[in-house]
């Protein structure tokens, strides 16, 4: 299709492969070979595997290119890659590119925490990661070599924004890169690769997958970035089904519409959760009491469907809450057409000491919510109703 389409456009028509039936969407290639009519074609194929078929463990495969064209044409790259998950393109990106020391920048994902400060260093490959509040230490880690720096934006769970212009500008001083997991802002919202970055991640999982019924990551980036990162992908068994490329597909094709509609109900709920008593603390770039409101204004075309709660209590308090809830369900994950609500001191960053989760702004009483396709004002009764206390009425 042609590059000077719009969003929605690329999102539906981007990576098309029509079959002979000249069927709509593309077909599912379940195969895990493909023949050549002679060896020298075959041979031909080997020095090609981004654009032939050949053999599905290498990520040659029809159906994986199609999704791997839409993804790129999302995040404006010139390649992409999808993954078996969203853990296996990050660990594939920094054993690809981190070989020279990596910084995790600000929160992340308890996964991408957990492979820095246990796995990578098994490995003899050199980590830091740096609190929120510990950006002065970034241009000396760059300057004694650390060569890839990670960052969320807005980051998990708290959703603070980083300045992802300056953060580029800042790693390429040093002749460093950068990656950006842009799971949580989606490329509805957010486009890093335009504001600098060198790879984007993605957990596909989430948003890009939608409906909770697959499991993938992507990465995005110049095609001599996603090379590199490709080797790692081949050699790690890291290429996903087709059946689950497909499916991925099928779901890139609604993701602007599904963003665009969490994007509202989120802030809808922000700013009715702000005004509660028992909220402490409402986590929202999209309110404009929000300290990152600015950067996130200037760098985001959207909010996000993410929100996150810190109420007044305890521990106990928050899991009385989340117990509560009758519309939204209790699960560990995002980005679904489903709203639902967790508590990353219990889940996504249990991982990590409660001292260290205080210090990274992670108290106990935080919930943090992943807004659905529901109605907004039911999610807000919902919420209401446990906050204050009221049984659920669970019928749904």
């Amino acid at each position: 299709m042609a590059e000077g389409h719009r969003f929605a456009t690329h999102c539906v028509h981007a990576g098309a492969l029509r079959d002979s039936h000249g069927a709509a969407r593309p077909p599912i290639y379940n195969t895990t070979t493909f023949a050549f009519p002679t060896t020298s074609d075959l041979r031909s194929a080997e020095s090609n595997p981004h654009d032939t078929a050949l053999y599905t463990r290498y990520g040659s495969n029809p159906t994986l290119f199609a999704v791997e064209k839409q993804l790129a044409a999302l995040e404006g790259a010139q390649a992409a890659l999808v993954f078996g998950a969203g853990m296996a393109a990050i660990s594939a990106a920094c054993l690809a590119l981190g070989r020279g020391g990596i910084v995790c920048l600000g929160n992340a994902y308890g996964g991408t925490l957990g492979l820095l400060s246990d796995q990578l260093p098994q490995l003899g490959i050199a980590t830091r990661l740096l609190r929120p509040d510990q950006g002065d230490q970034l241009d000396a880690l760059l300057a004694d070599g650390y060569g890839l720096v990670i960052a969320e934006s807005p980051t998990n769970p708290e959703l603070s924004i980083q300045d992802l212009h300056a953060l580029t500008a800042q790693a390429h001083r040093h002749g460093a890169r950068l990656m950006v997991d842009n799971t949580f802002a989606t490329p509805v919202n957010q486009r890093p690769l335009d504001l600098g970055a060198d790879l984007v991640v993605h957990s596909a999982t989430k948003y890009l997958g939608g409906h909770s019924d697959l499991t993938a990551g992507a990465a995005m980036g110049s095609s001599a970035v996603i090379d590199e990162v490709d080797v790692w992908r081949r050699q790690l068994g890291q290429t996903p089904a087709p059946e689950t490329a497909a499916l991925l597909g099928r779901s890139l094709a609604t993701l602007h519409v599904r963003v665009r509609e969490q994007n509202a109900t989120a802030l809808r709920i922000a700013e009715a959760m702000a005004d509660h008593p028992a909220v402490e603390r409402v986590h929202y770039p999209g309110l404009p009491s929000s300290p990152d409101h600015a950067v996130a204004a200037r760098q985001m075309t959207g909010f996000g469907g993410m929100l996150t709660l810190d109420v007044h209590g305890s521990l106990e308090t928050a899991t009385r809450v989340v117990d509560g809830l009758g519309l939204f369900l209790n699960a560990p994950s995002l980005g679904g057409v489903e709203s639902l609500a967790t508590q990353p001191a219990l889940t996504s960053h249990a991982g990590l000491d409660r001292g260290e989760r205080h210090r990274r702004g992670i108290p106990d009483t935080q919930i943090r919510l992943s807004i659905g396709l529901e109605d907004a004002e039911d999610l807000i009764d919902d919420l209401v109703q446990a906050l204050e206390g009221r049984a659920a009425d669970r019928r749904v």
